[in-house]
């Protein structure tokens, strides 16, 4: 599952992948701004953190027990996801779909459309 999440967090545009905090997380950006940071275990990913809309992060931390508040991380804005099988790939993908998109947005507009430009 590790290299499957770090393989979709890649296929974004403008993705890149750094270790700034030392040998551990993992860390995906675009523009220099974090969407993903991935937490790992013996070789397996056990944690995600991802960007999230405060309303959104909210229903999903009610609706999963795997989803909790961001750790190390501002708890309005960062879910937490514990990869225990017990969400899809699909909903871990669209998780990080929209942390992506939330940072994307929040960028200035000429990086935007750079981003945009990327094959």
């Amino acid at each position: 599952m590790k290299n499957t999440i770090i393989e979709y967090c890649m296929q974004k545009k403008g993705a890149t992948q750094e270790h700034p905090f030392g040998p551990a997380p993992l860390v995906i950006k675009v523009a220099d701004k974090m969407f993903a940071l991935i937490f790992e275990e013996a070789g397996m990913a056990v944690r995600l953190n991802l960007k999230c809309d405060p309303v959104i992060a909210e229903n999903l931390r009610e609706q999963h027990e795997s989803v909790r508040p961001g750790y190390h991380m501002n708890k309005k804005h960062w879910n937490s996801i514990m990869i225990d099988g017990s969400l899809p790939e699909w909903d871990l993908f669209d998780m990080i779909d929209h942390s992506y998109d939330m940072v994307v947005k929040k960028l200035p507009k000429s990086l935007r459309e750079s981003i945009a430009e990327v094959n």
